[in-house]
């Protein structure tokens, strides 16, 4: 009965035994992440975490998945690094509202099941989550033929960190004349892809990702596969003294500095502040495309922004010797939240 039933199943496209194999193989990818809070192996119905050692906690929780990069992955036939970018994206996130990551999980949807390149998807996800104390808990890998086409793929996670609840940041602390410090980036992370594949037609013509052009020095693939940078194990010392943060992802420098700034206040970029990355002036330069747009859209070389007071911002920049001040919060005037100058 089961090899008849496996036999009908693998004819329509799901094939039961690589499901098995690859759940095998990811169990023993994850589990050297494994804390002692975690109660359960991999493939239970549900995971086990043993919240503990806290005196008040609040549970920090956020979803998100790595977009159209994994267009480029699946060109380069490249999968591990977009497993880094998922895990790191989802601990910057909760990063800026003070917590710690405890466990992530993992969707991952396909139309054909290679364990191979799965296992690699998975492996980048554990080489990202060893490096913060998050442990790779659980997920899902679904096999939906007819769903995506030949070879692409779908990477979401879902990431739960805590907090103490009197340490939670919000960034409602913000006041007029705190410092805006910038963070570098290591590329463009996890956003901006669509744009960039339209703009040097890499779904038309692949081997464009081989081109080195003489701003870049290496491949154009390699430069845009760039893993995203995590900043939490940086920054975690010196949570304590930061008012607020705000991680530049989708919606670049307009979109997301306006999440953590209190009502009544702005924030003016003084640009000059830092070198913008030469992948981004390429980028500007091949699509014509606005100052206003590149910074509505890319991080533009400052993953992350941090705030806090004068005396605060001159400890981190002798900390964080890649920091720069690139701002300060003034009153708003009107409904720009964030002047580029």
């Amino acid at each position: 009965m089961k090899s008849k039933r496996n036999s009908a199943y693998a004819q329509a496209g799901v094939d039961i035994s690589a499901a098995d194999k690859t759940k095998e193989i990811i169990r023993e990818i994850a589990r050297p992440t494994f804390s002692p809070e975690v109660l359960t192996d991999i493939g239970h119905f549900g995971a086990f975490y043993n919240l503990r050692q806290f005196k008040d906690p609040v549970l920090v929780s956020s979803a998100d998945g790595v977009g159209t990069k994994l267009k480029l992955a699946v060109l380069m036939d490249k999968h591990d690094t977009v497993g880094e970018d998922l895990v790191n994206h989802c601990v910057n996130d909760i990063l800026c509202c003070g917590a710690s990551p405890l466990f992530m999980l993992d969707y991952i949807g396909l139309g054909r099941l290679k364990p191979h390149k799965v296992a690699e998807v998975i492996a980048g996800m554990a080489l990202a989550c060893k490096k913060t104390g998050c442990a790779l808990i659980g997920g899902e890998t679904a096999e939906m033929p007819g769903m995506y086409k030949a070879g692409e793929y779908d990477l979401v996670g879902f990431i739960v960190g805590v907090v103490e609840k009197a340490s939670i940041i919000t960034g409602e602390k913000i006041t007029e004349g705190d410092v805006a410090l910038g963070l570098p980036s290591s590329g463009l992370h996890t956003n901006g892809y669509s744009l960039v594949r339209k703009i040097f037609g890499l779904d038309r013509d692949p081997l464009q990702l081989k081109v080195v052009h003489a701003s870049l020095h290496r491949p154009l693939g390699d430069v845009l596969m760039e893993p995203h940078k995590c900043y939490y194990n940086e920054l975690k010392p010196f949570l304590p003294i930061i008012k607020g943060m705000a991680h530049i992802t989708g919606g670049g420098f307009l979109g997301n500095i306006p999440r953590i700034l209190p009502a009544g206040l702005s924030v003016k970029i003084d640009r000059s502040a830092w070198r913008v990355p030469a992948i981004f002036n390429l980028i500007q330069k091949r699509g014509n495309i606005s100052d206003e747009e590149m910074y509505h859209v890319f991080n533009m070389g400052i993953g992350m922004v941090v705030f806090c007071g004068h005396a605060e911002a001159a400890r981190l920049l002798e900390a964080l010797p890649d920091a720069k001040r690139i701002g300060s919060v003034v009153k708003a005037d009107g409904s720009e939240r964030v002047i580029i100058q």
